[in-house]
Parts: C-alpha cells; sequence; structure tokens
C-alpha cells in the first residue's frame, strides 16, 4: 500500500501529537477509573469487566513495550533502584487503601481489612519493585543497543 502525504504543517503535526498523547491518557485514565469503580462496587464476576481490562492491559503492556523499545523511560524519572522502590510503596499503598476500603465496605471488619490491605501492599510492593527491575535492565539494554547503532553509523 502506498504511503499518503501529510497534509499537515510541523505546527499542526505538533498538535496532533499533543491531542493524541492526551487522548491515550484520556483513555488510559478513564478505563483504569471504570474497572476500579466497577471492581469496588462489586460487579458479578470477571465477564462484566472483561472487555475494559483487556483495552487496559493492551494500553499498558503497548506502551511499556514501545518505550522500553525506543530507549525511553520517562521524562522527569531516572531508571534507578531508589525511583523503583519508591515507586513499588507508593503503587503498594494505593492498592492496600483501596483493598482495605473495599474489604472494610463488605465485611464492616477492621482487623480483616488491615490484614487483607497489609497482604495486598507487601504483594504489590514486591510484584512491581520485580517488574520494574526486569523493566529496567531490559531498558538499559535497549539504550545501549540503540547507542552502539549510532556509533557505528558514526565511524562509517
Amino acid at each position: 500500500m502506498k504511503k499518503m502525504k501529510s497534509n499537515l504543517d510541523e505546527r499542526q503535526e505538533m498538535q496532533l501529537l499533543q491531542i493524541e498523547h492526551r487522548g491515550y491518557w484520556l483513555a488510559f485514565l478513564g478505563l483504569l477509573i471504570s474497572l476500579l469503580i466497577q471492581t469496588g462496587i462489586g460487579v458479578d464476576g470477571f465477564r462484566t469487566i472483561a472487555g475494559e481490562f483487556i483495552v487496559f492491559m493492551l494500553l499498558a503492556i503497548y506502551m511499556v513495550i514501545a518505550c522500553i523499545k525506543n530507549g525511553i523511560w520517562d521524562r522527569k524519572l531516572k531508571s534507578t533502584k531508589k525511583t523503583n522502590i519508591l515507586a513499588s510503596i507508593i503503587a503498594g499503598i494505593i492498592v492496600a487503601v483501596f483493598y482495605f476500603a473495599i474489604t472494610y465496605y463488605r465485611y464492616h471488619k477492621v482487623y480483616g481489612s488491615m490484614a487483607t490491605a497489609i497482604i495486598m501492599f507487601v504483594s504489590t510492593m514486591i510484584l512491581c519493585y520485580i517488574l520494574l527491575s526486569l523493566s529496567v535492565k531490559l531498558y538499559q539494554r535497549s539504550v545501549n543497543k540503540i547507542e552502539s547503532a549510532i556509533e557505528d553509523d558514526l565511524e562509517k
């Protein structure tokens, strides 16, 4: 198929990229909020939220793979152990608060809700740290590959 020429000038191209950027994050956060609300009110089984969950996970996985493949980590954060630990703790706290609220709402047991929150905090923190550490290794490998390709091109 023949690639069509763009009708946009550079300013319009940048505006379109900005619109697409906002649209992506609106869809991503909208799906996340939808999943959290539906989980919080206790929907009937996974089938009810399967569509949103699949789209949400496809967006998340695509973004991670595309960024790592292109050697992009974040605009402001560095890919360090300290950042991974902090992000893991924040994710653990968010999940713990969410599960505490859900469990307390459903069963009205403070200690049971606290136990659930602690278990979810530790589980989320460990899983998040492992996944972030793996992502950092893949990211660094990708950056090294890109940099070596650039050096090879400069030498030629």
